[in-house]
């Protein structure tokens, strides 16, 4: 079996954070000080949930135009998670939290790492869904996608997430394409107090939170934390491991100034570390380009800095300064290091009484390192890129139930140079209960680090009459980026009072669809032994037309039950130029499910109980590698439920029971070398104490 390379940065912190030891004191430093603290400092922020329907067809959002804006007037198909919608659910990890979102596929790959996309192309690596925390882009630009094992954000932390389905390019840039996850998190204001969170189950063995927070003078409030967890590996049928198992710790600040009446200072920080497994299918060249199965390990470590700087100026306008400083470092196959620096700027104002503009500029400057051990590597070991972006959104009256918004985003990046993303959007909001939008945008995913530069043994094979051949895929410094021109409408409406209705249809369609183009043989010496490459070039030659629907409603059947149905269909199709040799390119859409449905059920019993109920059922997949269709996952149904007691205000515990109906399944198919593990069956026991 192949052993990993470690560098001097890995033992250091390996040393930091061997056993979770640190992030124990740092637990119980904070437990030590909640005890010091005023009892009756618990969070102040009202729940959304606790709302009646009407009020909750007034919450703003801000993710679809970089400004609170009405649910109503906001020409999106937008989502939003509550805090006491994450507190309900039972979720533990951010991931699975999605699951709740209409449209959005969530799929279970290892018990470390899923695959998450909206409207199609779902991937471990989905390329067209951004996914930002507080701002702050968390994408990597090797591959333009998410670890989402690197994305622990606490969910005791998390204020909202909205979630568009949908382009979101004219005002977040690249790669903003079949929609954005803008995860907000709360002030330290609305956490003054202490907060600990301890659990335990079959799955999730280990699970601690604690928190502390509270005032700085009369001007600031701030608040810290850590977290320690540990997942432990799924089994195979038979009960053998599937050594996949995954531990963790992070910690981290915040604080917020009122420097005056007109201006805010945010400024917070996190670092994170984990140690996590997986089970590998690979070529491995320095073996003679034997293919292996074997174990190998995932080490991965972030820290990050971030500084937001909101000022209001005498004539209501308003500007806001975001800056972040990111450091993600990871042993997954290789050694990989990414440094992102960011500075994005944007200003509000009113033109006259009819326009309401936001407008803007950025700068992000990336350097990755990689050095691979196995068969994926690049041709150079490091890269630097530069995104500078600027934009501009008007939002016109047109009438007094009449609104159209217009804009676009304009960019330079260092692989494609300049790049456009315009949209229009036309709302019609006769009243409060009620409105109809329709839009239109495009959007682009700019080519990644991977596209441009990569080299991937894919597969080796015994030639006709004796020898070797290799399958070997290559980067294409003159990839392209592909884009999207999608056109939506939709409807929502409050009927009466017990009962809201959210409706999407949308038609979708893309160019420059990412292909693996053949070229022409060639022996190679080194490494031994000789052998025969088989290269294969990225290029754009496909193009997809994607069309489909989401909708949603919540019920409240009585004073204390409400009821949440959900239901998307997707309807996808990839078509490869005539030029292109990639017959694989068409089975993309097997990857994501036509059909999805999801029934929530929330219930406050007598006696401070609470019971709460999700069933969703997820048609079937036919994913496939290098052409192939393999391992095609039937579809399923999943139940989850968890019934919670709130003793008073200051204590609360809970038990979750997650994959009721089957023992364990898989979600998702093997792919190019992670090999799927199942998911199964698990119980989880938790408490929460506030002070």
């Amino acid at each position: 079996m192949p052993e990993p390379k470690r560098n001097a940065a890995d033992g250091q912190w390996t040393k930091i954070w061997r056993s979770g030891k640190q992030c124990g004191g740092v637990i119980v430093a904070i437990l030590v000080l909640a005890t010091t603290l005023r009892a009756g400092g618990t969070d102040p922020a009202p729940d959304l949930t606790q709302l009646s329907l009407e009020d909750l067809m007034r919450v703003k959002v801000t993710s679809v135009s970089r400004k609170a804006q009405l649910l109503t007037k906001a020409g999106a198909a937008v989502f939003v998670i509550t805090r006491e919608d994450i507190r309900r659910s039972g979720m533990t990890k951010l991931p699975e939290l999605l699951r709740t979102v209409p449209g959005v596929d969530v799929a279970r790959i290892t018990a470390n790492s899923w695959a998450v996309s909206i409207r199609g192309f779902n991937d471990r690596y989905s390329t067209k869904v951004l996914v930002l925390i507080d701002g702050r882009t968390i994408f990597t630009q090797e591959f333009s996608g998410v670890f989402w094992d690197q994305q622990t954000v606490p969910l005791e932390e998390i204020e909202r997430i909205e979630v568009i389905r949908g382009p979101g390019g004219t005002v977040w840039g690249a790669n903003a394409v079949n929609g954005v996850i803008n995860i907000i998190t709360m002030k330290s204001q609305d956490t003054k107090g202490a907060l600990v969170s301890l659990g335990t189950g079959s799955q999730e063995s280990a699970q601690g939170y604690a928190r502390a927070g509270g005032a700085i003078g009369e001007k600031a409030t701030y608040r810290f934390y850590g977290k320690y967890f540990n997942t432990e590996s799924s089994n195979w049928n038979g009960g053998r491991s599937a050594g996949d198992g995954w531990n963790g710790n992070q910690f981290g600040f915040r604080t917020d100034w009122q420097l005056s009446a007109n201006d805010v200072l945010t400024v917070q920080a996190d670092a994170f570390h984990s140690n996590e497994g997986q089970t590998l299918t690979a070529v491995v060249p320095k073996q003679g380009f034997q293919t292996l199965t074997f174990g190998d390990r995932i080490e991965a470590r972030t820290k990050n800095v971030l500084a937001k700087w909101n000022h209001t100026f005498a004539n209501g306008s308003e500007s806001s300064l975001n800056v972040f400083y990111n450091d993600a470092a990871r042993v997954d196959q290789g050694s990989d290091d990414q440094d992102t620096a960011d500075v994005d700027f944007q200003y509000h104002f009113r033109s006259g009484e009819r326009q309401d503009i936001v407008t803007g500029f950025g700068y992000r400057h990336t350097k990755l390192f990689y050095e691979g051990y196995y068969s994926y590597g690049y041709n150079a070991p490091s890269f630097e890129s530069n995104l500078v972006n600027g934009f501009i959104q008007d939002e016109v009256t047109l009438s007094a139930t009449l609104t159209l918004t217009v804009g676009t985003k304009l960019e330079r990046n260092s692989f494609t140079g300049f790049e456009y993303e315009p949209s229009a959007q036309l709302v019609w909001a006769p009243n409060e209960r009620q409105s109809l939008w329709v839009s239109a945008a495009r959007a682009i995913r700019q080519p990644s680090w991977f596209y441009a530069n990569s080299i991937l043994d894919a597969a080796s094979f015994p030639l006709d009459g004796g020898g070797l051949g290799v399958f070997r895929l290559l980067g294409n410094s003159n990839n392209q980026a592909e884009k999207l021109i999608d056109f939506e409408i939709g409807y929502r409406k409050q009927i009466k009072n017990r009962l809201t209705l959210d409706l999407t249809a949308f038609r979708s369609y893309y160019h420059g669809i990412v292909t693996s183009e053949n070229g022409a043989p060639f022996f190679e010496l080194d490494p031994g032994p000789p052998h025969l490459v088989i290269p294969s070039t990225w290029e754009n030659r496909a193009r997809a037309r994607n069309y489909g629907a989401e909708a949603f409603a919540t019920w409240q059947a009585t004073r204390r039950w409400r009821l949440s149905p959900g239901f998307s269909y997707l309807q996808m199709k990839v078509i490869r130029d005539a030029s292109s040799t990639d017959a694989g390119v068409e089975l993309v859409t097997g990857s994501s499910p036509k059909y999805q449905a999801r029934l929530h059920s929330t219930i406050d019993l007598l006696g401070n109980l609470e019971w709460d109920s999700a069933a969703y059922y997820v048609s079937g997949l036919t994913p496939s590698i290098g052409g192939i269709h393999t391992d095609p996952i039937g579809r399923y149904t999943r139940v989850d439920t968890r019934l919670g007691w709130r003793f008073k205000e200051h204590m609360e515990f809970s038990l979750v029971g997650q994959n009721l109906l089957a023992p364990r399944r898989l979600e998702f198919s093997r792919l190019e070398q992670q090999n799927a593990t199942p998911v199964q069956r698990s119980i989880t026991g938790n408490v929460t104490w506030r002070f």
